[in-house]
């Protein structure tokens, strides 16, 4: 069973940046697509962004287009998430699993998170 973990979150001041890993176990990392999601606190689970098995196509929701950018080292076994002009809002737990690409639907298994804490 594929497993992700994430890390790289910790606490940053409005305007700042900061990269996010998701480590796969397996070697099955570069047939999926895989994907993004942050839950804040007393919120719902939301989309960030995507990325194609390939790194060829990549997905963003529209709050985070333009600042974030997700990417994917198949020979690492690991995708990421670089985050730049963050905001408070962005302040959230942040998760990666598997993916439906085509609508963005998660299929895999929810790992702990990573803690991303925008300070204004």
């Amino acid at each position: 069973q594929v497993q992700l973990a994430e890390s790289g979150g910790g606490l940053v001041q409005a305007g700042g940046s900061l990269r996010l890993s998701c480590a796969a176990s397996g070697r099955t990392f570069s047939t999926y697509a895989m994907g993004w999601f942050r839950q804040a606190p007393e919120k719902a689970r939301e989309f960030v962004a995507a990325i194609n098995w390939s790194g060829d196509n990549t997905a963003y929701a529209d709050s985070v287009k333009g600042r974030f950018t997700i990417s994917r080292d198949n020979a690492k076994n690991t995708g990421y998430l670089q985050m730049n002009s963050l905001k408070p809002e962005d302040t959230a737990v942040y998760s990666c699993t598997r993916v439906r690409y085509i609508d963005r639907t998660p299929t895999g298994s929810w790992g702990q998170g990573t803690q991303v804490t925008v300070s204004s």
